[in-house]
């Protein structure tokens, strides 16, 4: 596996990391032997970053990577999040980020967290409080590097000044091309860039059906992107995606993973599965270099990203300062 350093002055991971979340919330029903099994065939196939958060199942997510991970925790690269609370309001109160740390350090079972991000901007709470109390803790040991997520260029350079952001975390994929306009913000302050959702939540994946048929629990029930109209649009786009992955002996996976990783040697997507298959075939996408053709045609395609938008629910949706 290929290796990328995080930022300027952070740590060194997988080319592709892997994002826990859906090991026990958002996509259905779960199996945590499943979960486990998975994240460990993914440290043996060379994944080194491994991404949880505290609102996933508060506390639950980070208990089974914390299992998981055990048994070669000080080879591999950690990153949990604060900042929402259990009513999935935005909270990121200094008191309320100690508490939410001590508890993560808890459930993960380790004695520090590589990378503590900012699950999402405060408005309440000034960046520079949020930043001052992730110092303190990096400080006392408890946090390696400062992370923020889902924030804008202003934010990033207020919180900069009182601890240096190590990393950017945000939705981007060939569905979702916003954040491009932040990339000069961190690339001019050496802040390094993940990824979430790389594969469009499965759309990228090919896998996909109409939003009625997923279960309950499932977000993609209500996610926009999937609602008709939008849907057939976005699964038109991937059978053409489809057709270029299989001209270059690849599945569309690791084509969109690829053309991720083709936007910058900064820039480590976190793939997330349960099953040994998938996550063999993400990890295979960082063996795929793809031409200038390549590149041009996937904008063909997608010149704009995905129908439909982020979130069904608005206020999810960011507004970066």
């Amino acid at each position: 596996m290929q290796k990328r350093k995080l930022g300027t002055n952070g740590p060194e991971v997988s080319a592709i990391g892997y994002g826990a979340m859906g090991v026990s919330v958002a996509y259905g029903d779960s199996d945590e032997a499943q979960g486990i099994e998975t994240i460990r065939y993914a440290f043996d196939q060379g994944v080194t970053f491994f991404d949880t958060a505290a609102v996933y199942g508060w506390g639950e997510n980070e208990k089974i990577v914390g299992r998981a991970v055990k048994g070669f925790r000080d080879e591999v690269v950690i990153a949990s999040k604060f900042g929402f609370a259990e009513d999935w309001s935005v909270d990121s109160r200094p008191d309320f980020i100690r508490e939410l740390t001590d508890r993560s350090l808890r459930n993960l079972g380790v004695d520090h967290i590589d990378i503590m991000y900012q699950h999402r901007v405060d408005p309440n709470v000034p960046i520079e409080d949020v930043a001052g109390v992730v110092k303190d803790l990096i400080i006392a040991g408890k946090v390696k590097y400062f992370g923020v997520s889902e924030a804008g260029p202003e934010t990033i350079r207020r919180a900069h000044a009182v601890q240096p952001v190590t990393v950017l975390q945000t939705e981007y994929s060939v569905f979702e091309r916003e954040v491009e306009s932040i990339f000069p913000t961190l690339r001019e302050l050496g802040i390094g860039f993940v990824p979430y959702s790389p594969l469009g939540r499965g759309f990228l994946t090919g896998a996909v059906k109409p939003a009625a048929d997923y279960a309950e629990n499932d977000m993609r029930r209500s996610d926009p992107r999937w609602q008709p109209g939008n849907f057939e649009k976005n699964k038109t786009a991937v059978e053409q995606l489809t057709m270029l992955a299989k001209s270059r002996g690849a599945t569309v996976s690791q084509l969109a993973l690829a053309w991720l990783l083709a936007q910058g040697n900064d820039i480590v997507p976190i793939p997330g599965t349960r099953h040994k298959e998938r996550l063999a075939e993400n990890v295979g996408s960082a063996e795929l270099q793809l031409t200038a053709e390549d590149l041009a045609r996937i904008t063909e395609i997608l010149p704009e990203g995905a129908a439909g938008a982020r979130y069904a629910v608005p206020s999810m949706i960011p507004e970066w300062k």
